[in-house]
């Protein structure tokens, strides 16, 4: 299978940087039935930040809603995902970079049985810069 490229909203919330944060939010998801394609959480100075990708943003927004947190507003990451192999990266850094595009942060994983997945953000000035290097279509989701 060859990579694929979806761009996605993603929001965030801070919290407390404490044991059981994002235990006590994912357990509230799961029991509204939110499916998450991609989660993130990192310290950010004595907050923590995290990061969520929900499969159906209204559904996601709505369970949030009942929790009483800070939602930001609806941002835009992008989401690979395809066989796992030596430099399964290599590409699509080489592509944004010749294009000039500064990756700002990216996370990636094996997923087994001969696959993997990444998510990666660049600036929002070079959101639709990426989507078309990428060959992603330009439709929000």
């Amino acid at each position: 299978m060859a990579q694929t490229v979806h761009k996605l909203d993603y929001y965030y919330v801070q919290t407390p940087n404490t044991a059981g944060q994002s235990a006590w939010i994912l357990a509230a998801l799961r029991d509204a039935g939110v499916s998450l394609l991609a989660y993130s959480g990192f310290p950010n100075g004595h907050r923590a930040q995290q990061d969520f990708v929900p499969a159906d943003p209204a559904q996601f927004m709505a369970a949030m809603k009942k929790l009483k947190l800070n939602l930001s507003r609806k941002k835009i990451c992008f989401l690979l995902e395809g066989d796992d192999n030596v430099g399964a990266l290599t590409s699509i850094l080489s592509k944004l970079a010749e294009s000039k595009i500064n990756v700002t942060a990216l996370d990636a994983v094996t997923a087994g049985e001969g696959r993997f997945g990444a998510i990666f953000w660049v600036k929002p000035r070079d959101v639709a810069k990426a989507a078309k290097v990428l060959g992603v279509m330009e439709a929000a989701s």
